[in-house]
């Protein structure tokens, strides 16, 4: 029964109930009939009537808006119905008795059809069997390859030779990016040109020393004869020291000499870029004949990822992230793979759980407190096989992180289950609802059960039902054939 059918079945109810509370009286009884008394047993009739009327308001009140608004509207058609009476039996007593006791009556009616109708209704049942029943997180994640590099340009110059583009797969330390090596080349040139210089330079200083080490040691020897002076002796001396040092000199000049020419030809060897990993380019930043500068960082040319394996990056909101730990079962599904008969699932196991959101700087309490509006959401990594590369990077995969697992259970859908409340002076067990179970002879029966494992939609039953019972899931009135509107 609807809102305001209930509602005019009720005020005609009132209505009538106080009409016959009203005829019970003398004064209005010799208003309606020119009576000045009304016999007894037509007093006794009318006012049990009226309180079969008044109390009869009850049912399509609490039918239609529960027990606690049902007895406030029962009150206020019961006040309506009485002002009714008086007013009308005052203006116009006969008609306003016919009018009331036709209301009186037709609601009567209405109320007799809509419990015949309710003991006709017929019960909507689902047969309890077996499945499995599955809790889960959900999230949102993106696809990223588990390895890869981005390779770089560390010298500055024109790129002269692409002999990858993306998709191409390559091996460890194949040619990949030639750039143009004159500068590098020169530098080296340069250097390796100085370094001969400086080692002819050396040589000619080792002749010196050699000469200034003979002229010392005749020097030493007239001196032992006293057949030269002091002061010729200290020359000598000098000149030979002055020699060694001059070597030394060379060889520390030699040295560095050295160290810039490796440096230079290390540069040189940068202009061809070799792969340093076995992958697939997954992207390409430059093209031929662009110049790049590598003075203050160095640029991006491409990217090498192995596609073997991906890591899947989730956001999982921080009501949920709690439940997530590592190890823990996940399964991911692409966008479009619901449209397929059978969609396929990747499956894996939870990798890490990042302790700070995506954008926190991760310096304790220098973090930046988040809005108090905006839901925040942590990143949990898992890794999947892709040895058949049908995942690609950047793909969306739609993620549930295995809470719980029930199995081969007795699995029935949440909404036919309500769940059971007690005052806190007697508490009931957790996890204990009712359900309804229509057996053989069509009397429902209300029963307790206990569940276990609960989806958004399934909930395992561990006692209360039993396999191939008619459960009880909603009603329907039998003359009122389908619903107009399904949802």
């Amino acid at each position: 029964m609807s809102a305001w059918q209930a509602s005019l079945v009720s005020l005609g109810l009132a209505w009538g109930g106080m009409l016959a509370l009203a005829l019970a009286m003398d004064r209005h009884c010799e208003q309606f009939s020119g009576l000045r008394e009304v016999p007894g047993a037509r007093r006794r009739w009318l006012r049990w009537a009226g309180a079969l009327l008044l109390g009869a308001v009850a049912l399509p009140c609490q039918q239609a808006w529960g027990g606690s608004v049902g007895v406030v509207a029962c009150l206020g058609f019961w006040s309506v119905g009485a002002v009714a009476t008086v007013a009308l039996l005052s203006a116009w007593p006969r008609w306003a008795a016919r009018v009331a006791v036709l209301a009186g009556l037709g609601a009567v009616a209405a109320l007799a059809l809509a419990g015949v109708r309710q003991e006709g209704a017929r019960y909507e049942t689902i047969t309890v069997g077996r499945g499995t029943v599955e809790a889960h997180v959900t999230a949102i994640g993106t696809l990223q390859p588990r390895r890869y590099v981005d390779v770089g340009a560390q010298v500055s110059g024109q790129v002269t030779r692409l002999h990858v583009q993306p998709g191409t797969e390559v091996k460890k330390g194949q040619l990949l990016v030639e750039i143009d090596p004159s500068v590098q080349q020169a530098s080296v040139d340069g250097g390796r040109a100085a370094l001969a210089g400086l080692r002819a330079q050396l040589a000619e200083q080792h002749a010196q020393h050699q000469l200034a080490s003979q002229q010392h040691g005749r020097q030493q020897r007239l001196a032992q004869g006293g057949a030269t002076r002091l002061e010729d002796v200290e020359v000598a001396q000098a000149t030979l020291a002055s020699a060694v040092a001059r070597i030394d000199h060379l060889q520390a000049q030699i040295a560095q000499t050295q160290a810039t020419l490796k440096a230079d030809e290390a540069r040189l060897g940068y202009t061809r870029i070799y792969a340093p990993m076995a992958g697939t380019v997954v992207s390409l930043e430059a093209r031929e004949g662009q110049t790049l500068n590598a003075t203050y960082q160095t640029p991006t040319i491409l990217r090498i990822a192995d596609l073997s394996a991906m890591t899947v990056w989730t956001e999982v909101s921080e009501a949920d992230v709690r439940r997530v730990k590592p190890g823990m079962a996940v399964y991911f599904t692409t966008l479009g793979s619901h449209e397929e008969a059978a969609p396929r699932r990747w499956t894996g196991r939870v990798r890490q759980v990042l302790p700070a959101p995506p954008g926190g700087d991760g310096k304790g309490s220098g973090m930046a407190a988040p809005a108090a509006t905006k839901a925040v959401a942590y990143t949990v990594l898992f890794d999947v096989d892709n040895s058949d590369g049908e995942l690609m990077p950047q793909m969306t995969a739609q993620a549930r992180f295995i809470t719980a697992q029930a199995q081969d259970v007795i699995a029935v859908p949440l909404t036919a289950l309500t769940a059971l409340t007690a005052p806190a002076s007697a508490p009931v067990q957790p996890h204990t609802h009712t359900a309804r179970v229509l057996p053989a002879d069509g009397r429902v029966q209300e029963r307790a059960v206990q569940v276990g494992v609960r989806s958004r939609h399934l909930a395992e039953v561990r006692q209360g039902l039993q396999e191939g019972e008619q459960l009880v899931t909603g009603e329907r009135s039998d003359d009122s054939g389908p619903p107009r509107f399904q949802w």
